[in-house]
Protein backbone atom coordinates (compact mmCIF):
# COMPACT_ATOMS: atom_id res chain seq x y z
CA UNK A 1 0.00 0.00 0.00
CA UNK A 2 1.38 3.47 -1.05
CA UNK A 3 0.89 6.60 0.98
CA UNK A 4 2.51 10.20 1.22
CA UNK A 5 5.07 10.66 4.60
CA UNK A 6 3.69 10.81 7.85
CA UNK A 7 1.56 13.58 8.62
CA UNK A 8 1.84 16.84 10.37
CA UNK A 9 -1.13 15.16 12.70
CA UNK A 10 0.47 12.05 13.96
CA UNK A 11 2.09 11.15 17.36
CA UNK A 12 5.40 9.76 18.38
CA UNK A 13 4.66 7.37 20.72
CA UNK A 14 5.96 3.54 20.47
CA UNK A 15 3.63 1.61 18.16
CA UNK A 16 1.82 -1.06 19.29
CA UNK A 17 2.76 -4.15 17.36
CA UNK A 18 0.94 -5.27 14.19
CA UNK A 19 0.19 -8.22 16.34
CA UNK A 20 -1.50 -6.44 19.24
CA UNK A 21 -3.64 -4.01 16.91
CA UNK A 22 -5.13 -7.48 15.02
CA UNK A 23 -5.84 -9.64 17.12
CA UNK A 24 -7.13 -7.52 20.21
CA UNK A 25 -10.43 -5.31 18.83
CA UNK A 26 -13.97 -4.11 19.80
CA UNK A 27 -16.23 -4.88 17.02
CA UNK A 28 -19.24 -6.13 18.32
CA UNK A 29 -20.66 -7.24 14.57
CA UNK A 30 -18.17 -9.98 14.89
CA UNK A 31 -18.66 -10.99 18.89
CA UNK A 32 -18.90 -9.32 22.44
CA UNK A 33 -14.88 -10.19 23.50
CA UNK A 34 -11.67 -8.64 22.26
CA UNK A 35 -10.40 -11.76 20.52
CA UNK A 36 -13.84 -12.29 18.74
CA UNK A 37 -13.48 -10.01 15.63
CA UNK A 38 -9.87 -11.96 15.25
CA UNK A 39 -11.58 -15.33 15.56
CA UNK A 40 -15.01 -15.05 13.65
CA UNK A 41 -14.28 -11.94 11.18
CA UNK A 42 -12.58 -14.47 8.67
CA UNK A 43 -16.35 -14.69 6.76
CA UNK A 44 -16.48 -11.37 6.26
CA UNK A 45 -16.68 -10.28 2.57
CA UNK A 46 -15.44 -7.07 2.28
CA UNK A 47 -15.19 -6.50 -1.22
CA UNK A 48 -17.21 -5.23 -3.20
CA UNK A 49 -17.67 -2.68 -1.24
CA UNK A 50 -20.39 0.63 -1.82
CA UNK A 51 -21.46 3.74 0.34
CA UNK A 52 -25.24 4.83 0.19
CA UNK A 53 -25.08 8.60 0.59
CA UNK A 54 -28.17 10.32 1.16
CA UNK A 55 -29.31 13.71 2.55
CA UNK A 56 -28.07 17.13 2.54
CA UNK A 57 -25.77 17.19 -0.44
CA UNK A 58 -25.54 17.38 -3.84
CA UNK A 59 -24.26 14.05 -4.95
CA UNK A 60 -26.22 11.82 -3.11
CA UNK A 61 -26.53 7.66 -4.62
CA UNK A 62 -24.38 4.62 -4.17
CA UNK A 63 -20.49 5.36 -4.89
CA UNK A 64 -17.58 2.61 -4.73
CA UNK A 65 -15.14 2.82 -2.65
CA UNK A 66 -12.60 4.11 -5.56
CA UNK A 67 -14.91 6.54 -6.18
CA UNK A 68 -14.91 8.19 -2.77
CA UNK A 69 -11.20 7.65 -1.87
CA UNK A 70 -8.28 8.77 -3.96
CA UNK A 71 -6.07 6.11 -3.12
CA UNK A 72 -2.83 8.54 -4.31
CA UNK A 73 -3.76 10.50 -1.54
CA UNK A 74 -3.08 8.34 1.69
CA UNK A 75 -1.47 9.07 4.19
CA UNK A 76 -0.43 7.70 7.49
CA UNK A 77 -1.83 8.96 10.65
CA UNK A 78 -0.34 7.55 13.93
CA UNK A 79 -2.83 8.14 16.41
CA UNK A 80 -3.42 6.60 19.91
CA UNK A 81 -6.89 5.06 20.34
CA UNK A 82 -8.73 4.92 23.72
CA UNK A 83 -11.32 2.87 25.06
CA UNK A 84 -13.52 3.04 27.59
CA UNK A 85 -12.95 0.35 28.74
CA UNK A 86 -9.58 1.55 30.33
CA UNK A 87 -6.94 0.39 27.06
CA UNK A 88 -5.53 2.14 24.44
CA UNK A 89 -3.17 1.65 21.65
CA UNK A 90 -0.51 3.58 19.29
CA UNK A 91 -1.75 2.65 15.23
CA UNK A 92 -0.22 3.74 12.42
CA UNK A 93 -3.31 4.04 10.48
CA UNK A 94 -3.55 4.32 6.11
CA UNK A 95 -6.13 6.92 5.17
CA UNK A 96 -7.31 10.36 4.28
CA UNK A 97 -9.28 13.09 5.81
CA UNK A 98 -13.02 12.10 5.66
CA UNK A 99 -13.15 15.99 4.81
CA UNK A 100 -11.75 14.93 0.95
CA UNK A 101 -14.76 12.59 1.19
CA UNK A 102 -17.40 15.37 1.96
CA UNK A 103 -15.70 17.81 -0.21
CA UNK A 104 -16.48 15.80 -3.10
CA UNK A 105 -20.11 15.07 -2.31
CA UNK A 106 -20.38 19.21 -1.81
CA UNK A 107 -22.88 18.73 1.65
CA UNK A 108 -25.54 22.16 1.29
CA UNK A 109 -24.93 24.81 3.34
CA UNK A 110 -27.76 23.76 6.09
CA UNK A 111 -26.15 20.19 6.14
CA UNK A 112 -25.14 19.79 10.48
CA UNK A 113 -24.45 16.15 10.91
CA UNK A 114 -22.78 13.32 9.10
CA UNK A 115 -24.09 9.50 9.98
CA UNK A 116 -22.86 6.14 9.52
CA UNK A 117 -24.67 2.96 9.81
CA UNK A 118 -22.65 0.01 9.94
CA UNK A 119 -23.20 -2.82 7.22
CA UNK A 120 -26.01 -5.26 8.47
CA UNK A 121 -24.83 -8.94 7.20
CA UNK A 122 -25.69 -11.03 10.63
CA UNK A 123 -24.51 -14.55 8.02
CA UNK A 124 -21.08 -12.71 8.04
CA UNK A 125 -20.79 -10.75 11.22
CA UNK A 126 -22.20 -13.32 14.17
CA UNK A 127 -22.17 -10.99 16.64
CA UNK A 128 -25.30 -9.20 14.71
CA UNK A 129 -27.32 -12.30 15.29
CA UNK A 130 -27.33 -11.18 19.29
CA UNK A 131 -29.55 -7.98 20.23
CA UNK A 132 -26.45 -6.45 22.00
CA UNK A 133 -27.05 -3.06 20.15
CA UNK A 134 -30.02 -2.48 17.13
CA UNK A 135 -28.25 -3.21 14.20
CA UNK A 136 -27.41 -2.14 12.15
CA UNK A 137 -25.75 -0.13 14.37
CA UNK A 138 -25.48 3.81 13.72
CA UNK A 139 -23.40 6.78 15.06
CA UNK A 140 -22.93 10.28 13.76
CA UNK A 141 -20.71 13.63 13.95
CA UNK A 142 -21.15 17.00 13.48
CA UNK A 143 -20.38 18.43 10.77
CA UNK A 144 -17.70 20.64 12.02
CA UNK A 145 -16.27 16.64 13.64
CA UNK A 146 -16.42 15.27 10.09
CA UNK A 147 -14.47 18.35 8.58
CA UNK A 148 -11.66 18.39 11.55
CA UNK A 149 -8.62 17.60 9.84
CA UNK A 150 -7.64 14.57 12.46
CA UNK A 151 -11.03 12.93 11.51
CA UNK A 152 -10.11 9.98 8.86
CA UNK A 153 -11.51 7.31 6.90
CA UNK A 154 -8.69 5.10 7.56
CA UNK A 155 -8.60 1.88 4.78
CA UNK A 156 -4.76 0.13 5.79
CA UNK A 157 -2.87 0.04 8.99
CA UNK A 158 1.18 -0.54 9.08
CA UNK A 159 1.02 -0.22 5.53
CA UNK A 160 -1.17 -3.11 4.66
CA UNK A 161 -4.65 -2.84 3.60
CA UNK A 162 -6.97 -3.09 6.50
CA UNK A 163 -7.90 -6.34 8.13
CA UNK A 164 -11.64 -7.59 8.70
CA UNK A 165 -11.13 -7.16 12.34
CA UNK A 166 -9.92 -4.04 12.44
CA UNK A 167 -12.77 -2.54 10.05
CA UNK A 168 -11.99 -3.46 6.78
CA UNK A 169 -12.43 -1.96 3.85
CA UNK A 170 -12.92 1.37 5.38
CA UNK A 171 -12.86 3.01 9.31
CA UNK A 172 -14.14 5.97 10.57
CA UNK A 173 -11.03 7.31 13.04
CA UNK A 174 -11.84 10.26 15.28
CA UNK A 175 -9.09 11.07 17.45
CA UNK A 176 -9.94 12.52 20.74
CA UNK A 177 -12.87 10.56 20.82
CA UNK A 178 -13.42 7.10 22.45
CA UNK A 179 -13.02 3.83 20.63
CA UNK A 180 -16.08 3.88 19.91
CA UNK A 181 -16.50 6.38 17.22
CA UNK A 182 -13.00 5.00 16.04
Amino acid sequence: MQFLNNSKYSTNETLNSYEDITTYNNFYEFGMQKTDPFNNSGQFQPKPWTVKVSGKAKKTGVFDLDDLIDFNALEERIYRLRCVEAWSMVIPWVGIPLAKIIEKLEPRLDAKYVAFETVYRPKEMPGQRRPVLNWPYIEGLSIEEAMHPLTIIAVGLYGKELLNQNGAPMRLVVPGNTGSKA
